[in-house]
């Protein structure tokens, strides 16, 4: 391949139309072909990262292998394409700013005055370029977030006209629209299409693909309407219908012939005909189950359930894998006592505890944890949610009153959960948890845990600052908590398990993370498996 091609992804109308699913749509079907395809995102917020954002507002912070906390669309992006991503594939304008500055600061542009253009321009074309040269990509697809004509978008429509006008052939630009429809007078819409293109017209950049998002079908009419009134190609006017389950759209985008227009435009051969065989043997697991088991997520940001979105896609996973439908019940922390803890979890298959930060809805959680050690239901920690299982059992089997995080509580009499060595001193919030993937060995090949992952060794990713405190392994061993699984450099409690316990998990770590289509996470599947047999 002589040159990398590269595909950008905008949005208009409004926001959450999917230009996620739908780049990571046409990197499946692209990456079926045969060629080598990532994604990346660019984020028009001036945040370095998406880390010390509050949930409510962005939803999950996803983490890569190598440490960068990254936009949830990274996660659709390694679930569909069975691949890592990296720092390198998620750039917001903070991360741009500051490049820019500490250039400035150096005096790498000679005394010259930084502007929007060309220094913030340039930087943002050297990071959408950077895959493709150092990585050597066939494709890079770049989805650009936000929507069309707000202001913080701007300097990133202006690098894809530039880039359009330098790459040619090499350079694509998809836009995805709304074509409302409008009950009042049984009609679909195309205004706010032609209104979202002549925006974008009007940065001086020609849309080659339109995708329409809808909920009823798009006649033959309305396709040439849209072509006429926004300079594209009949061809090039693809509909997105509504679809049961995000896992569908590569298919539709295949029935729309969306991965051929878009190899015909920027010249490369169509080489393999995209079968998915794995991909939809995976849907047919998934829409027709054998089974179905009631999993509980307690968590203290249900109202806003992509705050957990890995977990539900891992679950997702892990049920095709079991041929089961996983129905997920969403249980506020908050909402959790005495009186109600029975109602609220004891019906379930099995119980998630998840992962979170600060000290809202901790004892609902200690409550929801207790019930289902006493009663046997299959049990999952994740991160927090491992820090909990230990404060819990602390409290109410070994005795030690009290017992608690040094993060709800920095005088906590039995410290079990304490803050890590390394992260005492620092006071930066942004990038400085531990962060990315670290080993793990998995001492005791008796444990569900070992029977889980099927290996002693292993590497998940994290983040986090507090970790279970050693001084206490003695007591906790004795007591029936094992430590399972060690990292084997710091010793840190990876896994937390009680044998006694139908099936009792705590990872310090985030399984959902790594959990894609065409390999559901173990540690998912095996839990699954648990609340089946419960």
């Amino acid at each position: 391949m002589s040159s990398t091609k590269y595909i950008f992804v905008t949005g208009g109308v409004t926001s959450s139309l999917g230009k996620g699913i739908l780049a990571s749509s046409l990197a499946k079907l692209l990456q079926a072909r045969g060629y080598s395809v990532t994604i990346q995102k660019l984020d028009p917020y001036i945040n370095v990262d998406p880390g010390t954002l509050n949930p409510y507002e962005h939803g999950e912070c996803f983490v890569t292998d190598d440490g960068a906390e990254t936009d949830l669309d990274l996660g659709h992006y390694e679930r569909f394409l069975n691949k890592p991503t990296s720092q390198a594939n998620n750039v917001t304008t903070g991360r741009i700013y500051q490049s820019v500055i500490n250039k400035e600061r150096r005096g790498d542009y000679l005394g010259k005055t930084v502007q929007i253009i060309p220094h913030i321009t340039d930087e943002i074309k050297r990071k959408i370029k950077f895959l493709g040269t150092k990585r050597k990509y066939d494709i890079v697809v770049t989805e650009i977030g936000g929507t069309v004509g707000d202001i913080e978008s701007l300097p990133y429509i202006e690098a894809v006209r530039q880039l359009k006008w330098e790459l040619g052939s090499n350079a694509l630009v998809i836009h995805l629209t709304l074509v409302p429809f409008l009950a009042a007078s049984g009609e679909l819409k195309t205004k706010p299409t032609q209104h979202s293109v002549k925006a974008l017209l009007e940065n001086g950049v020609q849309p080659d693909i339109l995708v329409l998002r809808t909920e009823h079908d798009l006649g033959i009419d309305i396709r040439k309407k849209v072509a006429l009134f926004c300079n594209v190609e009949i061809d090039a006017v693809v509909q997105s219908i509504d679809v049961p389950t995000i896992y569908d759209v590569p298919n539709k985008m295949r029935e729309e012939k969306l991965d051929v227009t878009v190899l015909k435009k920027i010249k490369l051969p169509l080489k393999d005909d995209p079968a998915l065989k794995e991909w939809n043997n995976f849907l047919e697991r998934h829409k027709n189950p054998e089974h179905e088991v009631r999993i509980g997520l307690v968590g203290k940001y249900v109202e806003l359930q992509d705050a957990y979105k890995s977990i539900a896609e891992s679950l997702v996973h892990a049920g095709a894998s079991n041929l089961c439908r996983v129905k997920l019940d969403w249980i506020h922390s908050e909402e959790i006592n005495e009186s109600n803890v029975e109602e609220m979890v004891g019906g379930l298959d099995g119980v998630i505890i998840a992962p979170g930060f600060g000290h809202r809805g901790i004892e609902g959680k200690i409550l929801a944890t207790k019930y289902v050690r006493e009663n046997n239901i299959p049990f999952l920690g994740i991160c927090l949610g491992m820090q909990i299982a230990v404060i819990e059992y602390a409290r109410n089997v070994l005795g030690m009153t009290n017992a608690d995080s040094t993060e709800m509580n920095e005088k906590a009499p039995f410290p079990v959960i304490d803050l890590m060595e390394e992260q005492k001193g620092i006071t930066e919030k942004g990038g400085t948890m531990r962060l990315g993937a670290y080993a793990c060995h998995i001492v005791d090949k008796k444990s569900n845990m070992y029977k889980a992952y099927g290996q002693a060794d292993i590497r998940e990713r994290h983040r986090h600052r507090y970790e279970f405190n050693n001084q206490f392994l003695e007591d906790f061993k004795k007591g029936g908590m094992k430590p399972v699984g060690l990292n084997p450099d710091t010793n840190l409690v990876e896994v937390m398990e009680i044998p006694s316990h139908k099936w009792f998990i705590g990872v310090q770590y985030h399984p959902e993370y790594s959990s894609t289509v065409l390999n559901p996470h173990p540690l998912f599947v095996a839990f699954v498996k648990a609340a089946l047999t419960k």
